[in-house]
Order: C-alpha cells, then sequence, then structure tokens
C-alpha cells in the first residue's frame, strides 16, 4: 500500500508539471478537500479545478526535486519539493506580477482513500515568496 501511495503522489506532480489538468483531477476524490496554503479549506473537485485554473492564470509553475513519503498502509503521504515559478499576472490581493522568478521549497501533505486523494495541505513560505518576487 505505501508504494501505491507514492505512485498516486507521484502522478499527482508528473500531471501538474505537465498541465494535464484532465489526467490531475482523476485522481482527486469528488469531495476532496483542499488545505490552501495560509488561506482557507475547500471541499470538492470543482472548487480544486477552478483553485487551478486560478493559479495557471497567474503563475507557471514546475515542481522540482519531488521527495515522496508515505506510511506503511498507503493512507497519508508527505511531499518535499521546490517550485520553480513564474509570476505572470497579478493574483488578487498581492503584489503587481511582471514575470518575477521565485524558487520556493514547498511541502504537501496527503490523505488517500481507495488510491484516490482525498486531501490536500499545501504549505510553502509565503513571506519568502514576496521578497523574492520584490526583488
Amino acid at each position: 500500500m505505501r508504494m501505491q501511495a507514492i505512485s498516486l503522489v507521484n502522478k499527482y506532480y508528473d500531471y501538474f508539471n505537465k498541465r494535464d489538468l484532465t489526467a490531475f483531477l482523476e485522481l482527486l476524490d469528488e469531495n476532496i478537500v483542499h488545505d490552501i496554503n495560509q488561506s482557507e479549506t475547500e471541499v470538492g473537485v470543482n472548487a480544486f479545478s477552478d483553485f487551478i485554473d486560478r493559479m495557471n492564470k497567474s503563475y507557471e509553475e514546475t515542481v522540482k526535486e519531488l521527495i515522496v513519503m508515505a506510511t506503511e498502509d498507503g493512507t497519508r503521504a508527505a511531499a518535499e519539493f521546490f517550485i520553480d515559478g513564474i509570476y505572470k499576472a497579478t493574483d488578487r490581493g498581492l503584489p503587481l506580477a511582471v514575470n518575477q522568478s521565485y524558487l520556493l521549497r514547498c511541502g504537501a501533505f496527503f490523505e488517500i482513500k481507495s488510491n484516490k486523494i482525498i486531501r490536500v495541505t499545501n504549505y510553502y513560505n509565503m513571506q519568502n515568496w514576496l521578497k523574492q518576487i520584490k526583488e
């Protein structure tokens, strides 16, 4: 079960990097719980899809140096990685975007059931990101 969870999370980031939204969303449970970094919790695959659409309009991001760990029973997984990104269009409530590049260390925590992701919690240092885009 541990290896299935690791494979699932690796696919999640592979599809993210390929910008294959259809395959990406198929990995999620219909009632996915998405804990957004330093923000709200959204529920449901439609809300998650809307979030990704918003992100893709403002950011061009690639996951690099991915490390995935999982519990033996495969119900929990964690990932550590870097986001190599470009802030290409101003996001609501954030500074002006002028194609600033950034590199962020990130973490994510997953809950898995029936080989679907039922919860994902993302973390990165927002202050570090703000500093990078202002330089």
